[in-house]
């Protein structure tokens, strides 16, 4: 983003009203979730004609849109700290548990249930992939030279799409899909209240899936 000093003071309205546009949307995902997403209803909290807020976003999808490439950019930079000190699957593992807990209706928008009627550009897949970068970097760290690759490691292999050519080994492409498929789907069900009830303690949960597959 441009330095605030350089820019006009119509630059810097407009960029302060989308701001507040943005907040606004993300109250009404935690109130009501993405699919109930409403211009006219920002438009009306904030004191401006439909029309009017049109002009800083051309519709919903333009503004789930940059809903999700903040999302994206938050967990990026999440997963980049959690890395700083060296790869550690564990470490990206609580970081991203942290992460999801702190705003659970972002964690959805990006990894709940897709929004009807709305898709995402494939632009949007860009930072996603930078994610799962910082992933299979931990991943190939921690599997030992030579670990020996399993069937479905070897069709991860010939099939890399996914990790947009990264050049882990077929052991850690297993291990990163598995940390991140089983680590998703325990946060899923219990930030949508799945637990609830259940007697035992979800964060103790997520730490021994992390450790079985950390011995895996």
């Amino acid at each position: 983003m441009a330095d605030t000093g350089t820019r006009t003071p119509r630059e810097r309205y407009r960029a302060q009203v989308r701001t507040e546009i943005k907040e606004r949307a993300w109250g009404q995902i935690a109130a009501a979730g993405a699919s109930a997403l409403s211009l006219n209803a920002i438009a009306k909290q904030m004191g401006l004609s439909g029309p009017a807020l049109y002009r800083y976003y051309a519709g919903r999808d333009e503004l789930i849109t940059e809903l999700i490439r903040d999302a994206y950019r938050s967990l990026a930079d999440t997963f980049a700290a959690a890395a700083a000190p060296g790869p550690d699957p564990a470490a990206l593992a609580h970081a991203l548990r942290t992460w999801a807990l702190a705003d659970p209706q972002r964690y959805f928008l990006l990894y709940g249930t897709p929004v009807p009627g709305y898709h995402a550009p494939g632009d949007t897949t860009a930072i996603s992939q930078e994610i799962m970068a910082v992933l299979l970097d931990a991943c190939a760290a921690a599997v030992p030279p030579g670990a020996e690759a399993t069937p479905f490691a070897a069709h991860l292999d010939t099939h890399r799409q996914w990790a947009q050519g990264h050049d882990a080994p077929p052991a850690a492409l297993h291990r990163a899909l598995s940390f991140w498929t089983r680590l998703h789907g325990l946060l899923s069900l219990e930030l949508a209240g799945h637990f609830t009830g259940m007697g035992f303690d979800a964060e103790q949960f997520y730490a021994a899936e992390l450790a079985d597959l950390t011995r895996a």
